[in-house]
């Protein structure tokens, strides 16, 4: 039977398990929108591209299998550049799918033309245009297997408008078949010696294909070694915090102490991840091209391997592979590095416990600290980017995985559409966001996604006037010369009150926690906006000493 285009888009989609998918809709792919009218598939519809991508970025960071996003072509397109710039960095499955001018008004820069495989190939791991209705089958099967094969990443697919009104007999559908890299057994032996040869071993995990079969595999092989054990920066659902072989996350303001671990290891493990700029505090924890440390890593994309650091041992498989094959080695009965784990799990306590006081009239500690209390070890976290992000990177002891969305990019306003996706994932869990003002206002139209599809998401808004990060910045190169960073700002509890949601304002500490009871039971979404003194820029150290620095 024959099939238009746009049909054989949702066919293939459905055929590859898709359930759902964001879009901004746009004229340039009607056909498609039509296809997907009594297809199954729910379509989210949000205000903005790049919220849309975002929540796309979000569905693969809490599946594993690609986030299916459509936008309209040019405008539509380099709006949703900024999910696919996170989901490119952060190693997060993701189709994009993008409405195209038709074929016989290409090169003549027609009405919102774009040239995607010109302009997106920074964004992507590949970019295709399907200019024959014939080879759509092809070209989306391929997508699937290009977004979740090796490292993961996103994929970018433009439809031509003519392309996707054509028909075609097309054979029915199937689904992309994964491809895995298993370790060799001589390499799972030449890392047993490894590790039994090492007086101050050390594991970081990180990256993107685990599962939580394969979390709690590792966990397991962990506590049987008594090995210390890092998370990656906001790679820190991969392990249970309050774990005794747990050690700390590795990434933007490292604990100096444990930095201090990584330096003087004798076997470093990157279980998973690239160790970029910012988990390796801007490249300075382990040497390039050779780390002063022996370096076993375990990546599935050979090009990786190598290709800033020099491995000892250069293991090319999924974490969840690589996990699984560890099952059958055997534990010293009294590793010589048992202490060093003990003391570097209770280092991580202290430095994970907040601070009581600070500035103004709003402590964040004791509301962190509330937080830890009263929510359920289930609940998931999202945050975009920004100073106030370090309350909850550096004090939630993350116990679950799949608890945490957040940009490894340092991307701002990813908190909101983050939140929004992962309830609609998870609608039986608490979906709790993170956000500052500054980072709030980039997706913050998003907030009426989640009250139009009845998502009641919390977001903490913590409000302290300025672009924090910047500032802090600021004062520290060009102290006392504040230019670009102060911010006006709407009222937020207005704000979510005109939306539909709920709103609570926050002035001091002891209002926070009847303020999240009150949004929890208003069944809404719920902004609660924390007023936070700007001198209270981070945890340890406030804008004047920065200024001063003192």
């Amino acid at each position: 039977m024959k099939r238009t285009g746009g049909q054989l888009i949702v066919e293939a989609l459905k055929a590859n398990g898709v359930t759902r998918v964001s879009c901004v809709p746009g004229e340039s792919y009607l056909a498609v929108l039509d296809a997907l009218y009594e297809s199954g598939i729910e379509t989210i519809v949000c205000r903005q591209e790049g919220g849309a991508a975002m929540m796309a970025d979000t569905w693969g960071r809490l599946t594993g299998q690609p986030g299916i996003c459509m936008v309209t072509r040019g405008p539509g397109a380099t709006n949703a550049s900024a999910g696919m710039h996170i989901a490119m960095q952060d190693s997060i499955p993701m189709i994009l799918f993008i409405g195209q001018v038709q074929r016989d008004a290409r090169e003549r820069e027609a009405f919102q033309e774009v040239e995607y495989r010109r302009a997106f190939t920074e964004f992507a791991k590949w970019v295709g245009e399907i200019d024959d209705v014939r080879r759509i089958p092809e070209f989306v099967s391929r997508a699937f297997a290009v977004a979740t094969s090796g490292r993961p990443g996103p994929v970018v697919l433009t439809l031509p408008e003519d392309v996707l009104v054509e028909e075609f007999d097309a054979p029915q559908a199937k689904p992309s078949m994964p491809v895995e890299a298993h370790p060799g057994a001589s390499q799972i032996a030449d890392f047993a010696e490894m590790l039994k040869a090492a007086n101050r071993p050390l594991v970081i995990l990180g990256g993107t294909r685990w599962t939580e079969e394969s979390v709690a595999q590792f966990q397991a092989f962990a506590e049987k070694f008594k090995l210390p054990v890092g998370c990656s920066f906001r790679r820190q659902m991969l392990f249970d915090h309050l774990h005794p072989s747990y050690a700390g996350d590795i990434g933007i303001g490292v604990n100096p102490a444990l930095g201090k671990e990584v330096k003087e290891s004798d076997l470093i493990v990157l279980l998973g991840g690239r160790f970029s700029e910012m988990p390796s505090s801007g490249y300075t924890l382990l040497d390039i091209p050779y780390p002063a440390q022996k370096l076993v890593h375990v990546y599935p994309d050979p090009d990786e391997l190598g290709r800033v650091y020099r491995p000892d041992l250069a293991i090319c498989a999924s974490p969840k592979d690589f996990v699984a094959a560890l099952a059958k080695l055997e534990a010293p009965s009294n590793p010589v590095w048992e202490q060093r784990t003990v003391a570097m799990h209770e280092t991580y306590l202290k430095w994970s416990t907040p601070p009581k006081t600070g500035p103004g009239s709003v402590h964040m500690g004791p509301i962190m600290e509330w937080i830890e209390e009263n929510t359920p070890k289930d609940a998931i976290f999202t945050n975009g980017a920004g100073n106030y992000a370090t309350w909850l990177h550096r004090f939630h002891r993350f116990q679950r995985f799949n608890t945490q969305s957040a940009p490894t990019s340092g991307s701002m306003g990813y908190g909101l559409p983050a939140a929004v996706a992962a309830k609609h994932l998870f609608p039986g869990r608490e979906v709790i966001c993170f956000a500052g003002d500054g980072c709030f206002m980039m997706h913050g139209q998003e907030f009426i996604t989640a009250v139009r599809y009845g998502l009641p998401i919390i977001t903490l808004l913590v409000n302290n006037g300025t672009y924090g990060t910047i500032r802090m910045h600021q004062e520290r190169e060009y102290p006392g010369r504040v230019s670009g960073t102060d911010l006006v700002n709407p009222d937020f509890v207005a704000f979510a009150k005109a939306y539909g949601g709920h709103g609570e304002l926050v002035e001091t500490t002891d209002q926070f926690a009847p303020a999240f009871e009150r949004a929890r039971a208003s069944g809404k979404p719920a902004i609660i906006e924390i007023k936070l003194d700007a001198e209270a820029i981070t945890p340890t150290r406030t804008l004047t000493q920065i200024r001063e620095k003192t």
